[in-house]
């Protein structure tokens, strides 16, 4: 009770500041519509915004009740042309100081919710003066008919929804891209500076080698020795290109054996861990193995480690991957580290990568690819409610009296012409009313089979939103 008092006294607060936010805002309307003050409206907006974002803290605090905020992604930096010149719209700039500053005033004032919070900022201080009363007397009441209103001016749209889905869509599309590309241009290289090379050498050999065979012959086998040599060791450099692109025992024996040929020829003492019970696409094996094979690089090259240990593991319909390594710590993906790599292979997949390297060791790096497993076996699907299994129950339980006793077998008794009519209720009815009612058993019959399939079927379409096991932990 005292905890929900001192909640209603903090939004009371709160009124004191909106009431000077609003007089500001005021001010900043006039100045900027009406003397062309525009530096102005940012700040201000930035202002409002932090008191809704106030609003919905203590909203979340006191009722429980979640408030995601609703404002449009923000606009991606200005981009430089080949010109060396940055554009907002017919404009063109030296710096890229004023086309962001532009967008970023533009994207402020078209966006809805902006407005949407002016106007809970004018109604909200008369709306607690309404509801004083019940947040006085039933506090708990108060908070949370308070939360229903503030959800209903400052809760996301499904626009803004929308709008931040295709924005994570698009960057994650950019990250696949990129990745891609670098893929390429490794592969390339690879190629070209080992197999290219090979070849050229060994043509070259087997070219002087046809020159010597009449005045030679002793000079010409020795050059097809080395001819042969030259061509199991390109054959051992293209299968090592093929392992990098995707490596046969990860598309034949799934992920967990994948990586345990990766721990069988790495340098390190590593030990594995696979609980993984049935296998994911294959997309998210390959992105899940070479981020493990990146790692456990770094882990060699960088780390000076002497030990890792790799888990693989599943969190409901989550793929969780956990490398240890007790090497010297420190890992930082800013400093451009294959660790950047592995993030833009997980962002195809919104997947997160998290490390905890402090100095001096160890580091631990956590991969989680959420939803990439099937929901069918994952242990996530929200459990059916007590009654809807009783329904479910009933349902299959009855369903065969309409359909096939009273339905299929009573037809096949009337058209064969039976005169025994045993306990099939449409043979007991009247001749114009056999028919119609062995029709309607056979689809009620039908109606509640299908009812028993849709209600756990529609049930598992709403799964239970899954607790983010790494809540509260930094992100890289």
């Amino acid at each position: 009770m005292v905890r929900k008092i001192g909640h209603v006294l903090a939004l009371l607060a709160l009124v004191v500041v909106q009431l000077l936010t609003l007089v500001s805002t005021f001010l900043c309307l006039v100045l900027c519509f009406g003397l062309g003050m525009v530096f102005l409206f940012p700040p201000q907006v930035r202002l409002i915004r932090w008191v809704t974002g106030m609003a919905r803290y203590l909203v979340r605090s006191s009722s429980g009740i979640v408030i995601e905020p609703p404002y449009l992604p923000k606009p991606p930096p200005p981009q430089r042309q080949p010109d060396g010149l940055y554009r907002s719209h017919r404009t063109l700039y030296k710096t890229p100081r004023m086309p962001a500053w532009n967008d970023r005033w533009k994207w402020m004032l078209t966006d809805p919710a902006t407005w949407r919070d002016g106007f809970w900022l004018l109604l909200d201080p008369g709306v607690k003066m309404v509801l004083l009363p019940l947040l006085i007397l039933l506090p708990g009441r108060g908070l949370r008919v308070y939360g229903l209103w503030c959800e209903l001016l400052l809760a996301a749209t499904a626009s803004s929804r929308m709008a931040g889905q295709l924005s994570s869509l698009n960057r994650a599309r950019n990250l696949a891209v990129d990745t891609q590309a670098a893929e390429m241009r490794r592969i390339e290289r690879d190629l070209h500076d080992g197999t290219q090379a090979r070849l050229v050498a060994l043509g070259m050999t087997i070219g002087a080698a046809e020159q010597l065979m009449e005045s030679d012959p002793k000079a010409a086998r020795a050059l097809m020795a080395k001819a042969r040599e030259a061509s199991a060791e390109t054959l051992t450099e293209l299968r090592r290109v093929i392992r990098g692109i995707h490596p046969p025992v990860l598309a034949e024996r799934g992920l967990g054996d994948a990586v345990r040929a990766l721990a069988m020829d790495s340098a390190l003492k590593v030990s594995v861990q696979v609980e993984l019970a049935h296998r994911p696409e294959a997309p998210v094996e390959a992105a899940a193995y070479f981020a493990v094979s990146e790692l456990l690089s770094n882990a060699a090259r960088h780390g000076g480690a002497e030990s890792v240990e790799i888990d693989i593991s599943t969190s409901g319909a989550n793929l969780r991957i956990t490398v240890t390594d007790d090497g010297w710590g420190g890992a930082d993906p800013s400093k451009g580290s294959g660790l950047t790599g592995i993030e833009r292979r997980l962002a195809a997949f919104d997947g997160v990568m998290v490390i905890h390297s402090p100095a001096g060791g160890p580091t631990t790096v956590t991969l989680e690819l959420p939803k990439v497993l099937p929901q069918h076996w994952a242990g996530d699907v929200a459990k059916l409610p007590r009654w809807k299994m009783a329904t479910v129950i009933a349902l299959y339980g009855t369903a065969w009296c309409p359909l096939f006793p009273q339905g299929v077998v009573a037809g096949i008794f009337k058209l064969v012409g039976f005169d025994e009519k045993a306990w099939f209720l449409a043979l007991h009815l009247p001749d114009a009313w056999q028919w119609p009612c062995i029709a309607f058993m056979i689809l009620l019959g039908t109606a509640m089979y299908a009812t028993a399939v849709a209600i756990p079927a529609h049930h598992k379409d709403h799964p239970l939103a899954p607790r983010n096991p790494l809540e509260g932990v930094g992100f890289c």
